[in-house]
């Protein structure tokens, strides 16, 4: 069973989300938790978070996230859309 670890930072986008957006971003968690290394592994000064990319209410949505496979914990650290989601990630 891994862990889920939000980040206050994710918790505060999580909480402007709208019901059926909170919908899709909790079908695209339970994918991760069942399947934590399908988020593509970035590059540079990211290299240990992998984005998830899924549509939330025809939008597509980055998903940002760090995974342990030594102590199975599962880390959401932003969720948003492309534009600035990586400078905004890097902060």
């Amino acid at each position: 069973m891994i862990d889920i670890v939000q980040t206050p930072r994710f918790q505060n986008s999580v909480k402007k989300l709208h019901k059926n957006q909170k919908k899709d971003l909790d079908i695209a968690i339970r994918h991760l938790a069942d399947n934590p290394e399908s988020g593509l592994l970035k590059k540079g000064d990211l290299s240990d978070i992998r984005v998830h990319k899924f549509k939330m209410v025809k939008q597509l949505t980055l998903l940002a996230y760090s995974y342990d496979k030594n102590i199975l914990i599962f880390t959401l650290l932003a969720i948003g859309s492309h534009e600035n989601f990586y400078r905004d990630l890097k902060k």
